[in-house]
């Protein structure tokens, strides 16, 4: 094999530069590629090259706007700088095997390992797995127990709040059947440390804080585990931790969840609580958080049928995006236009709309990588939803089946509960040798 070293590998001495050690962890490639220019004098231009990435995006990234959380994009960053495996929390990459001290990596920058079969996203997710069931979250870049004695320091809810960041990632590739015992852990220690530890005000308010946005994740996992009194109860005590740490963001946003739980039995209560959600946030609220809550409003309203109180929330939501300065948002609402563009092709979708929901959704889904394997079997059911209202049975079945492929395997209830009245309606139309197929599928 010919010896490959890509003109954006980072100089060796550069990957402990404080700074730079400290942006890689934290997975802040903006950062990472402003200290590469900076520092080695890497242009973007050769970055956005070999990492294939726009060029425009770079200079984004560079600028603090925007983060890089895809796995197939983080991998293919840390081949074109030659970045450790270890330094973002994955496997050693082939060219550090064939790399000693003082000599060229051997592996080209594009190239990652394949598996039996190129399954290598369930195999992935698989790794994964096996890592948060076991408590370890090998996956994950510095994730030791944060240690602490009774006296709990200020700078404590600091770090907590970037570990909760990086286990959020695990929601990335995995089910809440799959992350829900992590997440609740994660919960209970920091109720623990509150309970018992001695610090000051102002630290107890972080504290709540963090614990707010703990009980949210573990909230999360357990709706999407099936788990829903679980769900409520914790989302109703994030709503309260928020409440006493004065965090009006975290506060709003735990009624958006108990909304977007609630909304499937309880239309008119689960909008009475989208609507407070918002509220209570007020217009002073990160552009994010404000296009997040808007964005779970419209749902409400689309789950209602009320089309018009629908586009007046995208409406807000858009008007909360175009607002964004630059200013660092809350990992958690980590919202752009693209989680708006799936939610307004749900929102189509359910006001049965297909004509608007079908080029939103599949201009979506071709940019939305399979390692998303759930939400992107989610994203699925509703443009098989669309197509099956616009009458095109056999796009609906295709699209159906592409589903339940993704779907395999993960800990989530809810792509088969989303897929369950699809395949139903699919039924009528059982002739039909695609509809056949996928009827099959679903039974096996």
């Amino acid at each position: 094999m010919t010896a490959y070293q890509p003109p954006t590998a980072l100089p060796r001495e550069l990957l402990s530069h404080p700074e730079m050690h400290a942006a890689i962890v934290d997975h802040d490639f903006g950062a990472v590629f402003c200290l590469a220019r900076d520092l080695a004098k890497i242009s973007y231009s050769k970055i956005a090259a070999e990492c294939d990435i726009k060029p425009e995006r770079v200079g984004t990234l560079a600028r603090g706007q925007g983060r890089i959380t895809s796995f197939e994009k983080i991998v293919t960053i840390a081949d074109a700088l030659r970045i450790p495996g270890h330094l973002l929390g994955l496997a050693p990459r082939g060219w550090e095997a064939a790399t000693a001290p003082g000599h060229a990596p051997t592996a080209s920058a594009r190239t990652s390992p394949t598996t039996r079969g190129g399954s290598e996203t369930v195999l992935r997710r698989e790794f994964v797995r096996a890592s948060a069931g076991a408590g370890l979250v090998l996956g994950l870049p510095e994730l030791n127990q944060i240690k602490t004695g009774r006296q709990i320091g200020r700078d404590i809810p600091d770090q907590l709040r970037q570990r909760t960041a990086r286990l959020r990632r695990l929601d990335d590739v995995l089910g809440g059947g799959d992350t829900y015992r992590v997440y609740l852990g994660e919960y209970q220690a920091t109720k623990t440390m509150l309970r018992e530890g001695s610090y000051t005000e102002e630290t107890g308010r972080a504290l709540l804080s963090v614990l707010s946005e703990q009980a949210q994740q573990a909230g999360w996992a357990a709706f999407d585990a099936g788990k829903h009194s679980d769900a409520a109860s914790l989302y109703e005590a994030s709503h309260q931790a928020a409440t006493q740490a004065g965090d009006t963001a975290l506060a709003g946003n735990a009624l958006a969840f108990l909304a977007y739980q609630k909304i499937n039995a309880d239309r008119a209560g689960g909008i009475e609580i989208a609507v407070r959600s918002c509220g209570i946030t007020g217009p002073d609220a990160p552009p994010s958080v404000r296009a997040l809550l808007y964005g779970r409003l419209a749902w409400a309203y689309a789950a209602a049928g009320d089309a018009d109180k629908t586009e007046r929330a995208f409406a807000a939501a858009e008007t909360a995006l175009s607002e964004d300065d630059g200013t660092p948002q809350p990992d958690w609402a980590a919202w752009d236009g693209n989680g708006l563009q799936i939610m307004a092709g749900r929102c189509w979708t359910e006001l049965r709309r297909p004509i608007r929901a079908v080029p939103v959704l599949e201009d979506f889904l071709t940019r939305y990588d399979d390692t998303h394997a759930r939400d992107k079997s989610l994203y699925l059911s509703w443009l098989a939803d669309s197509y099956l209202n616009a009458g095109e049975i056999e796009q609906a079945a295709a699209i159906t089946g592409r589903a339940l492929e993704l779907s395999a395997g993960v800990a989530s209830v809810r792509p088969r509960q989303r897929l369950a009245p699809i395949l139903h309606q699919l039924k009528a139309h059982q002739e039909l040798p695609a509809v056949a197929d996928v009827l099959e599928k679903a039974r096996t």
